[in-house]
């Protein structure tokens, strides 16, 4: 087995169709788009790059390839957690002698880079998709959340690493109607605070998008895993989630005209994407478009309070707030999610409006040695 360095166009192609291989036959998987993940991978088109740097491996068994990874760095984590990490991330492999041999290339990189300790999955940091799925692999899962066969978590650990942290997620039927305790803090949330809560408003979007990278920079900046996005990688997110944006799922709450949390839910637009098979032509971009409208599935990406306002029943009014809105477009599934392990304020608010937890994503580590 040998395991090379992806070099020029063909092996990035390669790189990211291997995937399509890997997965044929496995229903839940939604391939992503090919023509996106090819724009996550360069630099001068994923902000990434601006503050990391990367290395693409391929592993090939008598010319066959049987696994792929990245490897990379990242100097505003580095900074912000005062380590020299290193990541492996959008992995896939076909055995556990293709695992360790693309992890130790992989490692051999980072080491190379300066890192002293190798974590992931992360395609390319926790603002980017992360985690190894371990439990729940009896459904798809939602847009930005990775699907991996089940066999890797052994794999990867066989090769010496161990549980860094767990992401959980959880998830929810319609009609979305809270308890009444529930619907008792956040009225009293309303009447205590004086909070205004409002949809975003998309005829000035640039100014509402400074308000959710402040908003969210400083709601996680102490969450275990944290690198603050930077103004050209909230932009970058936004223009690839623009277009599935349904204005109502979006939503700020305002204390004395101040935004002091905000709440992000996106339509699952995966449901969408299966159709395409990573491909927009021929076809596949009458497939989207004809999905897209039909999606009645979503996932709640993000929910966040700056910390002077937490305890204060700001997050469970925003929850049922969007709630009613679901109920109003008569979307029957939603997914909370990712939530870390142990933030238990969180994670006994989701379960406190009904949820069951569906999914958990595991993050691996390993010491590099000098």
């Amino acid at each position: 087995m040998d395991v090379v360095p992806v070099e020029g166009p063909r092996d990035l192609a390669h790189f990211v169709e291997f995937p399509l291989d890997v997965y044929r036959g496995r229903t839940h998987w939604v391939a992503p788009l090919l023509s996106d993940e090819k724009a996550r991978l360069t630099p001068g088109k994923n902000p990434f790059f601006e503050h990391g740097q990367a290395a693409y491996f391929l592993a090939r068994d008598g010319g066959r390839i049987v696994g792929r990874i990245a490897a990379s760095t990242d100097r505003n984590h580095d900074a912000i957690h005062d380590e020299r990490q290193g990541a492996f991330g959008f992995f896939e492999a076909r055995s556990a002698e293709a695992t360790a041999a693309l992890l130790a290339a992989a490692e051999s990189w980072a080491r190379g880079a300066g890192a002293t300790i190798m974590r992931g999955p992360l395609s390319f940091t926790t603002n980017d998709e992360c985690g190894l799925l371990i439990e729940g692999f009896d459904r798809p899962q939602p847009l930005l959340m990775p699907y991996n066969p089940p066999e890797y978590g052994g794999w990867i650990e066989a090769a010496g690493y161990r549980k860094a942290k767990d992401l959980f997620s959880f998830t929810l039927a319609g009609p979305y109607t809270p308890s009444p305790t529930f619907q008792r803090i956040s009225e009293m949330a309303r009447r205590r605070s004086g909070v205004v809560t409002r949809p975003i408003d998309m005829k000035h979007f640039d100014q509402e998008l400074a308000r959710v990278k402040e908003l969210y920079n400083g709601a996680w900046e102490k969450n275990w895993g944290f690198v603050p996005m930077t103004d050209a990688e909230i932009d970058h997110m936004a223009k690839q989630l623009k277009p599935a944006v349904v204005p109502e799922f979006i939503r700020f709450a305002e204390v004395e005209g101040r935004p002091v949390a905000f709440l992000l839910y996106v339509p699952d637009v995966n449901l969408a994407l299966k159709a395409v098979r990573g491909r927009l032509l021929p076809f596949g971009i009458f497939h989207l478009l004809l999905g897209l409208p039909r999606i009645r599935e979503g996932r709640l990406m993000a929910l966040g309070v700056l910390p002077e306002f937490r305890r204060t029943g700001l997050a469970p009014a925003l929850v049922t707030e969007l709630g009613e809105v679901l109920n109003r477009k008569g979307y029957r599934l939603s997914t909370i999610g990712w939530t870390l392990e142990d933030n238990d304020a969180v994670n006994n608010l989701t379960l406190g409006y009904g949820c069951t937890q569906s999914a958990v994503h595991r993050i691996y580590a390993k010491p590099l040695a000098a």
